[in-house]
């Protein structure tokens, strides 16, 4: 149960449903125990009165002899009748407290798990999987609701009703109490063994159950690549081979879990023959009534469903318990990259940028990416960053936007640490276009509106503009209200691209950082982004990552990366006097223009 009592907060939030929900069950149990009290005096009442009833044979008082009796019979009916509708009342009002409750904690726990993935650094994103992680949010969520709903329930349920009924038996007789739950103890022997293999086969489902999400989450993303690769039967082999392997642990839980229903049925059994048995000697002995037997049978029959759910019970809790500790391993991970005491917050951001000698290396792979950059930026300045793939530009745009803190070195904006920085407001005044385009599973609108959620429909038509897609969208057939397709995967790849600028452009940033963000666009069309660029955002600090010359674009200053040091810097000209890897790619790119 340690890894649950993170949980018990959520039971202080809920208090309320939850001793309301304790009340209401020891409501429902107290008047379902009176029955069989109900029921023992109306058996006695007639076995009293069968033998007074026959010495009226032959008299006409016999007839209203019966007659009365038969009211009295009738008022105890309605009695128990009466009993049974509040105790289905009480059982009513604790499923609307700790059902409920259950529900409130799942929606606690769901938006506590979603905030911390939020929260997380993108290290930890390279290292774990999305199947891994949906599986966390959804399945094992869902494992610790059973146990916090139907489970408590019905442990409540099984102590509260114990208490009643075994109080009840001993007023009775004691010595009939004893051998009728003489075999509990074996009972609870066989759950503390048999929990304990629930628990380990209830850990490796819930493994194997996240390694099939993610399976099946990559071949849908990755459908294409299958497709043009004709690997469908392939991965859906793959696939068969990770169900069957699932389905072979979730047997195996099955084939334990399986023990407990028919021992339960065997002990309460046994408990029914022995009550008879024993409780016949006694009322021979004339220690109880006839009456006591099925009183002390219906209690037996009453301790069969909790008894039986003792094991069902304890199978919830031990897979409950192997999920939490899934859900706490990320829950309790503390965020490397967040906001410090006292962050420096500003409003606007002027633009200097500067890193001065920055060293960094992947916390997940050990690559080092930069050696020793230091380079610094002036507000309303534009700069170009280019490099072969692998060299660490995007590495300069995540230290810059505080997705990774450098190894050693300093990153500042206008002459403040980045670290020092209120992180939220650090990354909202600047508008970073990705290498890795992405787009939401929505309209184009209102993936435009994703960088500034209260923009009117005329300031995303004109950010659109320009992106210079504002054409190609409303060649569309549904215009801006075209769905995109998860990924964006009805779009063509520049005009995600585009769409993904003026997502970034919308927000009207102070930074701006394009990251080979006009790979897949036409001469024509790159040309009114950059006019855009070089003219809208002439007092906009920018930063443009590529592995393309851009001589159209008036740059400030250039820098060369190669293998994460700064190998040339320098304006455009400077750089084709140097000759080396910028003056190559130039004569390069003039050549393939010509032709």
């Amino acid at each position: 149960m340690k890894h649950l009592a993170a949980l018990n907060k959520y039971f202080l939030k809920y208090s309320k449903h939850f001793f309301l929900g304790i009340i209401f069950v020891a409501g429902s149990n107290y008047f379902r125990v009176l029955q069989p009290q109900l029921i023992r005096e109306a058996l006695d009442l007639v076995i009293e009165n069968v033998q007074l009833y026959r010495l009226y044979d032959g008299f006409e008082m016999q007839a209203d002899f019966f007659a009365q009796l038969g009211k009295v019979l009738l008022l105890f009916g309605a009695l128990v009748l009466v009993l049974a509708f509040l105790m289905g009342l009480f059982m009513y009002f604790m499923r609307q407290t700790i059902i409920v409750m259950s529900r409130l904690i799942e929606y606690d726990l769901r938006k506590a798990i979603f905030g911390q993935y939020e929260k997380l650094d993108l290290a930890f994103y390279k290292r774990n999987n999305t199947g891994d992680l949906m599986s966390r949010i959804t399945e094992d969520v869902s494992k610790v609701r059973m146990y916090l709903g139907p489970a408590l329930l019905y442990g409540i349920n099984l102590v509260s009703l114990f208490v009643f009924v075994i109080y009840s038996m001993l007023k009775v007789s004691p010595e009939l109490t004893f051998y009728s739950l003489a075999p509990l103890p074996i009972l609870a022997i066989s759950i503390y063994y048999v929990s304990r293999l629930i628990n380990k086969r209830s850990t490796k489902i819930q493994e194997q159950l996240a390694s099939l999400n993610s399976t099946a989450q990559e071949s849908y993303s990755g459908i294409r690549v299958i497709k043009s690769y004709v690997q469908e039967k392939f991965v859906g082999n793959h696939f068969a081979a990770e169900s069957e392997d699932y389905k072979q642990k979730a047997l195996n839980l099955a084939r334990v879990e399986a023990l407990f229903h028919p021992i339960m049925i065997l002990l309460i059994g046994v408990s029914t023959i022995v009550t008879v048995y024993v409780g016949g000697l006694q009322v021979v002995s004339g220690q109880i009534t006839a009456g006591n037997i099925a009183e002390f049978v219906i209690y037996v029959s009453m301790l069969t469903w909790p008894a039986t759910a003792i094991g069902w019970v304890t199978s919830v809790i031990q897979q409950a318990a192997a999920s939490q500790k899934r859900i706490n391993e990320f829950l309790d991970r503390v965020p490397t990259i967040i906001s410090p005491e006292g962050a420096v917050e500003t409003e606007k951001l002027r633009g200097d940028i500067e890193f001065e000698n920055v060293n960094f290396v992947y916390p997940d792979t050990g690559i080092e990416a930069l050696k020793s950059v230091s380079f610094d930026l002036k507000a309303g300045q534009k700069m170009a960053i280019i490099g072969r793939t692998g060299s660490g530009k995007t590495t300069i745009a995540d230290l810059l936007i505080r997705m990774y803190d450098p190894t050693s070195g300093t990153v500042k904006v206008d002459g403040v640490k980045v670290q020092d920085r209120d992180l939220n407001q650090l990354r909202k005044r600047i508008g970073y276009v990705p290498q890795d385009v992405f787009l939401y599973s929505d309209t184009i609108s209102a993936n435009v509106a994703f960088g500034q959620p209260n923009a009117t429909q005329e300031q995303i038509e004109q950010f659109t503009k320009y992106a210079s897609v504002y054409e190609d969208i409303k060649g569309l057939s549904e215009g801006f209200d075209t769905l995109v397709g998860e990924r964006g995967v009805t779009l063509s790849g520049g005009q995600k691209q585009r769409v993904s600028i003026a997502r970034a452009l919308i927000k009207e940033p102070d930074i701006v950082i394009l990251d080979d963000s006009l790979s897949a666009v036409d001469t024509k069309t790159e040309k009114r982004i950059l006019s855009y660029l070089d003219s809208t955002l002439a007092d906009k600090t920018a930063i443009i990552i590529t592995h393309r010359v851009y001589s159209l674009l008036d740059f400030d200053k250039i820098i060369v990366l190669e293998d994460g040091i700064i190998s040339a810097t320098g304006t455009h000209e400077e750089l084709l006097e140097k000759g080396g890897y910028y003056a190559e790619l130039y004569e390069m790119q003039s050549m393939e223009e010509v032709v």
